[in-house]
């Protein structure tokens, strides 16, 4: 009997980054969860187990207490891409009982399910990145999953999967309306509208569920004259600012601040964006902070697609519609303006006039008028400071993802301070 699923990274992990300097791929949010909580609700009876970068191990170990880290345990166990974004279908198509087999897509391994013996063959010995070949011998079978490969597939998939994560989750909650609504907002089709407990929605609040649903977690305040319109995914202890204008298929939190103009976009955690100004179909990692009147554009005046630089390769996204992505940590000044699809890394600091680079590495500092190294100590001062304002400690493990991130970064930061 197999009763553990390992979730592990493959070699295409950095296709991702920024985003995940800081965490596994599977952490990633897309909807109103993350990759891993996908998985484990499509497989609700089987432990998960990680396989991940060594350096995020000490981190993934704190914060998943009781999680085995980099090690296969079990006597039977279903290996799966962290990239997968799981769904009904996946269960069915790869379960967790069956022969030995392999699931592949191409070149990429989706999955393999071991047996006692096959698992004992491979434990201790499967490489940092599995691949087709960690698992020789094994019946292939050819599938074509929905999988995440460059940081735009979040954004493009957010809105169904906020659907589809609703009607997962929404069924467990019995009645929908747990917090105040005030007399003055109004719900359009509210059978479609989950408010949690603790929750304010204040007057001239207006919620759209006509065009999907909308899913407001607990203690969250929706300040008066907001606008949510679904699909969108409001997480616990968020704050939505007065007026502010979140359109569809857009996942804001947990505990995050959101004011001014939102579409299409991915909040992950403890981010903020109090202010007027545009945010459009982009991504922000944890622990990030957008100045006043900072606007990102995200649609090019030729209409044609987007192209972003990823690990330092010029990539076309495919799609008219992509603005800002950015990595944890980082932060813009008033009135910053991005370019469309500019990619923005980890812990680093944008400021002054005019566009900034369309990749800005981590840990700089500057703008349109030139980069510099964003020196380690201060970095780190300020991630203090910020998680600090909300109770919270920049611990030891995190300290040292952060430390191992400056270091394998030095490379990118070295051409991009060079031209400025």
């Amino acid at each position: 009997m197999i009763d553990r699923i390992c979730v592990f990274e493959d070699q295409y992990f950095r296709r991702l980054l920024p985003l995940v300097y800081t965490r596994p791929v599977c952490d990633l949010r897309c909807g109103m969860l993350t990759l891993r909580e996908k998985i484990q609700r499509r497989y609700p009876t089987a432990t998960m187990q990680l396989h991940i970068r060594p350096y995020l191990a000490d981190l993934l170990m704190e914060q998943n207490p009781g999680t085995t880290v980099n090690k296969v345990e079990g006597r039977g166990c279903l290996f799966l891409n962290g990239r997968l974004v799981a769904s009904e279908e996946l269960s069915r198509q790869i379960p967790l009982e069956g022969p030995d087999a392999l699931y592949t897509s191409g070149d990429v391994l989706v999955a393999a399910r071991l047996g006692p013996g096959s698992l004992d063959a491979v434990r201790g010995r499967l490489p940092e990145f599995p691949a087709i070949s960690a698992f020789p011998g094994l019946p292939k079978t050819e599938l074509s999953p929905k999988m995440v490969t460059y940081p735009w597939d979040l954004v493009n998939f957010n809105g169904t999967e906020i659907v589809s994560d609703f009607g997962l989750v929404a069924p467990e909650r019995g009645q929908k309306m747990r917090g105040t609504v005030y007399e003055g907002a109004h719900l359009i089709n509210p059978g479609n509208i989950v408010i949690g407990e603790g929750t304010k929605v204040k007057p001239g609040v207006v919620l759209d569920g006509e065009t999907g649903p909308i899913w407001i977690g607990n203690n969250v305040t929706v300040f008066p004259n907001a606008v949510i319109e679904g699909p969108a995914f409001i997480g616990d202890r968020c704050l939505i600012k007065v007026g502010a204008k979140i359109y569809g298929n857009t996942s804001i939190g947990p505990v995050c601040k959101v004011g001014g103009e939102v579409e299409g976009a991915v909040i992950h955690s403890f981010s903020s964006k109090q202010h007027d100004g545009f945010l459009g179909h982009a991504y922000l990692g944890m622990w990030v902070n957008l100045g006043a009147d900072t606007n990102n554009s995200d649609l090019k005046n030729n209409y044609g697609n987007v192209k972003l630089v990823i690990d330092g390769e010029t990539v076309d996204s495919g799609s008219m519609f992509m603005g800002l992505v950015m990595g944890d940590h980082s932060k813009s000044s008033i009135n910053s303006m991005f370019n469309t699809g500019t990619v923005v890394g980890v812990s680093s600091n944008v400021f002054g006039t005019g566009f900034p680079p369309k990749s800005v590495p981590s840990f700089a500092w500057g703008g349109a008028e030139g980069l510099k190294t964003y020196d380690l100590e201060r970095a780190l001062e300020v991630a203090r400071r910020v998680m600090g304002r909300r109770n919270m400690v920049l611990s030891p493990a995190e300290e040292k993802v952060l430390r191992v991130v400056f270091d394998l970064t030095q490379k990118e930061r070295a051409p991009a301070l060079s031209a400025g």
